[in-house]
């Protein structure tokens, strides 16, 4: 399996998608970030897409790239914003501001020690927010990012990997669908 493997099965329609891929995963197409933080990224956001099959192409693509450490770390921040983005969105979208002052009452641990470098951390946190489209954890690690020093052109990179790995996880999803369907129609 390699990345043109992955690009080549995105048909034509999903042209746009298929440039943006060859581009965004590596260092210039996404200023500010190093190849292991773009990696990282690519398997945070490919779990967030919940398109295992695809997930596993780019787990195994990011190998070359990352320790076992930083896939463990990627699957990490995809699992505990998978969580908070729901009920922080939750609390951000109810028209009841004492929800705000209410403990969350949910474990985060792996928050202070995710087992690779806090900020890297961010960047996968922020990227699996942007997807699940939680306002409040965005803003808030972009605070957090932008307050340690990272670029906006960084963060931008972040989020331009996040859309372009989710977009083509949603294309291949339904092309695989749309196979699976037209088999299942020519044999009844």
């Amino acid at each position: 399996m390699t990345l043109e493997t992955i690009r080549e099965a995105l048909p034509d329609y999903a042209k746009d998608i298929r440039l943006n891929l060859g581009s965004v995963l590596t260092p210039q197409g996404a200023p500010g970030l190093s190849d292991q933080q773009i990696w990282s990224i690519a398997v945070a956001a490919a779990l967030a897409s919940r398109q295992m099959p695809f997930a596993r192409q780019i787990e195994q693509l990011a190998s070359a790239y990352l320790a076992p450490t930083d896939i463990t770390g990627a699957k990490a921040a995809a699992a505990i914003m998978g969580m908070n983005n729901i009920y922080y969105r939750f609390v951000h979208l109810v028209e009841d501001s004492e929800y705000q002052t209410l403990p969350a009452r949910l474990r985060m641990n792996v928050m202070a020690n995710p087992g690779i470098d806090k900020l890297d951390f961010e960047l996968l946190s922020l990227a699996v927010s942007a997807i699940n489209g939680c306002g409040l954890c965005i803003t808030s690690h972009e605070k957090k990012l932008r307050q340690h020093g990272v670029s906006r052109e960084a963060i931008q990179s972040v989020v331009r990997i996040a859309a372009t790995v989710h977009a083509a996880a949603v294309v291949l999803a339904a092309e695989a669908d749309g196979a699976a369907g037209m088999v299942e129609a020519a044999a009844a």
